[in-house]
């Protein structure tokens, strides 16, 4: 039995979308367990409602604290009676194998970072985004989780990309790069600089620098940058396909023609949404935390959860974490071992 944490209370439209993604997932998915943390007036009368065939399948755990969307967070450690808390807490003594949350990001983070923690032989967990191409997908990590590296962590953000590309997207042999401003060896700042060639010791399949225009080409299967430059690239990419979508529904409006063109191209115009729409995968994962860690939209409606939770489920699936721990051995193992104690000037 797969068992996993909903924090009910994080997101726009909680609790109401988010304990009704919670219920899709258990009709759909018999092999699952559910904690539906928050505050538990506001979740039971729902439960009542919806899944009273379900009873047995779930558990609610009262948490009357919520952290708000911009809180700090820092104040969610604070808030011990929290649902995130006490959700992030339930994985930590093993009463739960992940987590799912439409909440606070920086919340989210905090909880999966400080109180699950990652996993012994990582330093950090990242996050990462499986950005769509036209030959498929492009990881880029680390997006937000860390906003100052070193070399070696660059180093083993790639191990986890990889990890992530081949074991849960299917990519074999990933092809890993480094975001910089120029594809030729020697350009990027100093970060770049110096895990340039400490990737190029490891055993991945390092193909060099990788430029912006990389991110979305399908030349790469998996880019590495710190957190900074990453939560950069992931919110502008966000805001120019909002800014696109806007534009084109602009244009149709603008007269007939148009507007019986967009009806000729409807199925390949959805076809493209389904793409780029966060609802359709759920979320975005914490990367080497000791447990699976969802993090999705704060504008999660119930497909967005039922999704995020069946992504968990696959990490736990792949025993991801297990391979993770022998792709940083027999990857990069070597690398990182000499650069643990700053015996290398690229450490």
């Amino acid at each position: 039995m797969f068992r996993l944490v909903l924090d009910a209370m994080g997101g726009d439209y909680a609790p109401l979308q988010i304990v009704r993604g919670g219920i899709l997932a258990l009709k759909e998915f018999p092999e699952i367990f559910l904690y539906f943390v928050g505050d538990e007036e506001k979740i039971k009368p729902i439960l009542d409602r919806e899944a009273s065939s379900l009873k047995g399948r779930y558990e609610i755990v009262h948490a009357p604290e919520e952290v708000a969307m911009n809180e700090s967070p820092s104040r969610v450690l604070k808030k011990r009676n929290s649902s995130l808390y006490v959700g992030a807490k339930l994985v930590r003594e093993g009463k739960a194998d992940a987590l799912v949350s439409a909440g606070n990001t920086g919340a989210v983070l905090a909880v999966g970072k400080f109180i699950i923690g990652a996993i012994e032989e990582l330093e950090r967990p990242s996050i990462g985004v499986a950005f769509p191409n036209p030959k498929g997908k492009t990881v880029l990590l680390d997006v937000g989780a860390n906003v100052d590296v070193k070399p070696r962590h660059l180093v083993q953000f790639a191990v986890i990309g990889h990890t992530y590309a081949e074991e849960i997207l299917g990519i074999k042999n990933p092809r890993v790069g480094i975001l910089s401003i120029g594809e030729e060896e020697g350009k990027g700042n100093e970060l770049v600089k110096e895990t340039y060639p400490l990737l190029k010791e490891t055993k991945l399949n390092f193909v060099g620098n990788a430029e912006g225009r990389d991110i979305f080409n399908g030349n790469f299967d998996v880019i590495v940058c710190d957190g900074f430059v990453g939560n950069v690239v992931l919110k502008a990419s966000e805001s120019l396909g909002f800014a696109i979508l806007r534009m084109i529904k602009e244009e149709v409006s603008r007269s007939f023609w148009a507007k019986l063109g967009a009806l000729l191209m409807k199925p390949a115009l959805m076809a493209l949404k389904r793409k780029a729409d966060f609802a359709e995968y759920g979320g975005i994962p914490l990367l080497g935390a000791k447990a699976p860690v969802m993090i999705t939209h704060g504008r999660a409606n119930a497909k967005a959860i039922r999704n995020a939770i069946k992504a968990a489920m696959d990490f736990y699936d792949h025993h991801f974490n297990d391979v993770l721990r022998e792709n940083l051995k027999n990857l990069a193992g070597e690398v990182l071992n000499k650069t643990k104690n700053g015996n290398s000037n690229n450490s």
